[in-house]
């Protein structure tokens, strides 16, 4: 393993590994309590884009290798020895770049899952903060699903549809095991239904909200392609809210609803900057919570 390839495990990974978490953390890089000196202001900074760190403190700063040097006292050559065994004993990673982690798979292959946990794995927890999801409300409804394609395993934070399927997302990829919507009934007679595109979108709305559950019944669809599925569901409720991305297609088919039904609410133009509602998290976590809430409708 060459000193290209080790440099592409992420810095943020190799630190949670050893139990050393970003004091102040942002969707691009961390602020940390530098790891070979006393540091009271966590003042070493790591860009999770560029995979790379510098300790302001110090003026030092580098790749992993040079980090992994710096904390180990060791040379290039024992720093890569190392990192080689931690990266040997770190269980379905794939150490390419982001375009070659995800597994490409040819439509004769198929996802095999392995196993179902419950969802704990610290770099999946470290990706739901990334896109500012709460990771308590996220194990609520969310699994943590370790699957293989052609032989290879891999992990995931799992979403579940209503025919067992799964929507897998992790830092690295994108995909599912079967394309379908999922119901989350709500506790009551319901007359209301909140429709969202992705489960991400859903779990920006409970974050937001600070709900473990919506009080409406609540659809996925996991892809705009699943909207003719669900048209005679929703002709039993007097009031739809749709959470729809803000592109030519999401457009597209909140106006198709309007034409079927006479109660759409449009909920996008809250979010009309953003190109989804958890975009639009990201850029307003900063905001206090009775400032989010206001916007979003029941």
């Amino acid at each position: 393993m060459n000193s290209k390839i080790i440099n592409q495990f992420p810095i943020r990974d190799y630190l949670a590994g050893s139990g050393i978490y970003p004091a102040k953390d942002n969707v691009s890089y961390g602020m940390y309590h530098s790891p070979f000196r006393e540091d009271h202001n966590a003042s070493m900074k790591v860009d999770y884009n560029k995979n790379l760190w510098i300790d302001y403190g110090t003026g030092e700063g580098g790749t992993l290798i040079d980090l992994v040097m710096r904390i180990e006292s060791c040379s290039n050559g024992r720093a890569m020895q190392l990192l080689e065994q931690k990266i040997a004993g770190t269980a379905s990673f794939s150490f390419q770049k982001e375009k070659e982690i995800v597994p490409k798979i040819p439509h004769q292959q198929t996802i095999s899952i392995q196993r179902i946990d419950v969802l704990t794995n610290p770099s999946l927890l470290t990706y739901l903060n990334e896109r500012s999801i709460n990771t308590e409300i996220a194990r609520l409804h969310c699994q943590e699903v370790h699957y293989s394609v052609n032989g290879k395993p891999y992990f995931a934070v799992g979403f579940r549809n209503d025919t067992g399927g799964y929507e897998l997302r992790n830092r690295y990829f994108k995909g599912c095991t079967s394309k379908n919507t999922t119901t989350i009934k709500a506790a009551g007679n319901n007359n209301t239904c909140q429709l969202f595109e992705g489960f991400m979108d859903y779990l920006s709305f409970l974050t937001m909200k600070n709900w473990q559950q919506a009080k409406a019944d609540v659809i996925i669809l996991n892809s705009l392609s699943n909207l003719a599925k669900i048209k005679s569901s929703l002709t039993g409720y007097g009031s739809i809210t749709t959470f729809l991305d803000n592109d030519e297609a999401g457009k597209r088919a909140v106006q198709e609803l309007k034409l079927c039904y006479l109660n759409v609410t449009d909920q996008s133009e809250f979010y009309a900057k953003h190109k989804d509602l958890n975009e639009y998290l990201c850029n307003k976590k900063q905001l206090p919570q009775k400032q989010v809430r206001k916007g979003f409708k029941l």
